[in-house]
């Protein structure tokens, strides 16, 4: 089968990441989050590839199950707990610790576990495992930006199935024969120049594609520990399992000498590559097609300019000192309220906005919330949000319209907080969570498409849960 992705001769790793992210994103290949430049792609067919994984021979009898956390691995996540097995996931970015054991409730639904596959659930079901733990992984799961049919792999360019792998290693809980698997999409299936591979790159025995599994039948050697000379002190800063890892090692007798980061480079594993600014996509309207993926139509740059709001002047019994009564709402904590001022009436028709004289920045990112239960209440969202970490810089809610709109400062705030409410359920309603179309022609975020009817009721306001900022949000009720 042809490559997709043809690689130009003298390519770096970095040129070959560019190239795959480029080509993704020119050809619309991926799904949420956007765009996938430094990242592993979450590729349309994501699904698809993640269901091959149950029909691998090693997949049958293996007991404990190891699968990077990256979204376009959920699949895979979710047939491991589907199956029975031990799901590990490494903490993301090895911030505290080197793995979590996922532990679904006890006589779990589909959905439920469907849940604990997710990012969210890896959170909330998660028992931390420590170096001392008597671990046996019998398969591994990773992402790729770049594979060959020859087991050949490029990460995104941090090391951390790397490092993870090495770590396993060193503790025991992976040998020579331990199979190790990455899902791709085919475009990501390309011939990669031997001489890029270096000892502490991990290299894979299986590739699963939307269309295809490919057994590389690899020849070059897995890394065989952690490769210290390879690290710096403040990749050990960053990680601490790591250094207590370091710790161990040296005590056993080991060389755990440290490199040094070549000057000009980011910290952390030496690649002798320093690492790009990710591209800028153009924006675009994005709309969800039957099957969930996403259709993508980009909008000239003419129609993108944030329109100027005139400033506000702030409600009436709402005090001049609305920045302090914010702060004591923010201190209150979860679910608390400000008196009187607050009144939710879900019989209203109409969203208007509430006087302020605070400003929401002029572009801000907006994600619809859809599916939201007839009956809860804005505080329910709210404390959802706190937990959730999304807090918004503004909640416009729709109760009567089972929607809400959250506005985030940039689209860099608004992806984090569309992964952290992927899979939020509410009353027992999975709710969906998306970017809004409002981004429509430059509209102000939080806006509807619809023509806009003069109100019939009288203005409705609610505190931002927890904001950290000056910046008022807007209750909307209908």
């Amino acid at each position: 089968m042809e490559p997709a992705i043809q690689i130009n001769p003298g390519a770096t790793k970095w040129d070959i990441r560019q190239k795959v992210w480029d080509y993704i994103e020119e050809n619309n290949l991926a799904n949420f989050p956007r765009p996938v430049h430094n990242r592993i792609p979450n590729f349309k067919g994501a699904f698809t590839a993640c269901a091959k994984v149950s029909e691998l021979p090693v997949f049958t009898g293996a007991a404990e199950v190891k699968v990077d956390p990256d979204k376009p691995l959920e699949g895979a996540r979710l047939a491991v707990l589907q199956a029975g097995k031990t799901l590990l996931v490494p903490t993301p970015r090895l911030r505290t610790g080197l793995f979590n054991n996922i532990t679904p409730p006890e006589g779990a639904s589909k959905e439920q576990l469907r849940i604990c596959s997710s990012s969210q659930g890896v959170k909330d079901f998660s028992v931390p495992v420590g170096l001392d733990s008597k671990v046996k992984v019998d398969l591994v799961v990773v992402g790729s930006v770049a594979v060959s049919e020859k087991g050949l792999r490029i990460g995104k360019g941090e090391g951390f199935a790397d490092l993870e792998y090495g770590m396993m290693v060193s503790m025991g809980a992976v040998n020579e024969s331990t199979v190790v698997v990455t899902i791709v999409h085919d475009c990501q299936v390309m011939d990669l120049p031997e001489e890029l591979i270096e000892s502490h790159d991990l290299t894979v025995d299986y590739i699963l594609t939307p269309t295809r599994v490919i057994e590389t039948k690899c020849q070059t050697p897995k890394p065989q520990g952690i490769i210290w000379t390879k690290l710096d002190t403040e990749k050990l800063e960053k990680i601490p399992v790591l250094k207590k890892l370091r710790e161990l090692e040296e005590e056993c007798g080991k060389d755990v000498t440290l490199g040094v980061a070549p000057e000009g480079t980011e910290p952390g594993l030496h690649t002798g590559q320093t690492k790009r600014p990710p591209r800028r996509r153009p924006r675009r309207n994005i709309q969800q097609d039957d099957e969930g993926e996403s259709k993508q139509e980009k909008i000239g740059d003419s129609d993108q300019k944030p329109r100027q709001r005139p400033p506000r002047v702030r409600k009436e019994g709402r005090g001049d000192g609305g920045g302090e009564n914010d702060r004591e709402f923010n201190k209150r904590g979860r679910g608390g309220r400000r008196g009187d001022n607050v009144r939710e009436k879900d019989q209203e028709e109409g969203a208007s906005e509430v006087p302020t004289q605070r400003r929401l920045p002029l572009s801000v990112t907006t994600v619809y919330l859809g599916g939201i239960p007839a009956g809860l209440r804005v505080s329910e969202l709210k404390t959802a949000l706190r937990e959730r970490e999304a807090i918004p810089l503004r909640l416009t809610w729709q109760g009567a319209q089972h929607r809400a709109f959250l506005d985030y400062s940039d689209p860099q705030a608004a992806e984090v907080a569309l992964e952290s409410l992927q899979d939020l359920s509410l009353n027992g309603h999975s709710l969906q969570a998306e970017l809004a179309k409002s981004q429509r022609g430059g509209k102000r975020a939080g806006q509807s498409n619809r023509r806009e009817r003069p109100p019939t009721a009288p203005e409705n306001t609610t505190d931002p849960p927890e904001a950290e900022n000056d910046t008022n949000e807007k209750a909307e009720q209908e």
